[in-house]
């Protein structure tokens, strides 16, 4: 089935009972159709499949820790491994600095970001992919199983700060009022996310060899990125260049407000939100485009 929208439309016609009893009340029906150009997002569809948009979250939630031995454990333990890893790499071997802070904790605000973004990039991209069967035979708006996957990474994302509050507790590093703006540093990231994941879920959907490249890009591009490192350590001459990846400037801010690290500069975070805002926009309008293709190719 291609499709695109779901729009109302006049009720059928229902003759008259017999015997002068009231008719009963027309049921209401829906024309499918797809749309022309691109099309740009309808709020008011994904408002009315909100519920579906709820259950698709919860079933996701589920589903991550069904079976596991741990279970929500996970979501604290990998941060806690790769922070490890790059304390004794990063911090100990090659004595990078941390402006002050132990490097345990300095690469476990990093990775609780990073971790925030790519969980959400992995699992958009492959939803059409886990999801083929419900795709090519219910009509939903396609939209709903990639923003789905934003709330399960959210979860995450507050199960690990509350291990980073005790983190600070213990070596004592006072808050700062930065750490109110934490909550626009990740949904920026989450835009970022979503936004590569909508593209490449399309991509995937018809090329499923993408879905083998991603782990590898995803992998590069957290080296590229202030994870387990901090800007400064990059060289002078190299660092505006750096700063064009436009994650350097939200992870950089996601750990000046947990941590109170130096800021990063003001047209960095400028930079990063623009082009966070652009690719969500782009992901969507990419998607909804190639979506009227899904069910033929899935």
């Amino acid at each position: 089935m291609s499709v695109e929208s779901v729009e109302d439309a006049p009720a059928l016609s229902t003759p008259a009972a017999v015997g002068g009893a009231p008719a009963p009340a027309p049921r209401p029906w829906l024309v499918i159709r797809p749309r022309s150009g691109w099309a740009a997002l309808d709020l008011r569809e994904l408002w009315r499949y909100r519920d579906l948009l709820l259950t698709l979250a919860a079933r996701d939630v589920k589903l991550r820790y069904r079976q596991t031995l741990l279970g929500a454990a996970w979501v604290v333990l990998q941060p806690l491994l790769g922070a490890g890893i790059f304390a004794f790499v990063f911090g100990l071997v090659a004595k990078l600095p941390s402006e002050g802070l132990p490097y345990f904790v300095f690469a476990y605000a990093g990775l609780t970001a990073w971790t925030a973004f790519q969980t959400t990039f992995a699992k958009a991209s492959g939803c059409l992919l886990q999801n083929a069967n419900l795709v090519s035979k219910v009509y939903f708006p396609r939209l709903v199983l990639p923003l789905s996957t934003a709330f399960g990474a959210a979860l995450d994302f507050v199960i690990a700060l509350a291990v980073l509050a005790g983190m600070l507790a213990a070596f004592r590093v006072p808050l700062t009022p930065a750490v109110l703006l934490l909550p626009v540093w990740f949904v920026l990231l989450m835009l970022a996310a979503l936004g590569l994941g909508l593209a490449a879920a399309a991509l995937s959907a018809r090329y499923r060899d993408v879905q083998y490249i991603l782990p590898v890009l995803l992998q590069l591009a957290m080296y590229a990125s202030p994870v387990a490192y901090g800007v400064e350590v990059v060289p002078e001459a190299w660092r505006t260049l750096y700063q064009l990846n436009p994650l350097a400037g939200l992870l950089e801010a996601c750990r000046w407000s947990l941590l109170g690290t130096s800021a990063p500069p003001a047209f960095a975070v400028a930079y990063s939100a623009a082009v966070a805002g652009i690719t969500f926009v782009g992901g969507a309008l990419v998607f909804r485009r190639a979506e009227r293709r899904f069910a033929d190719v899935l």
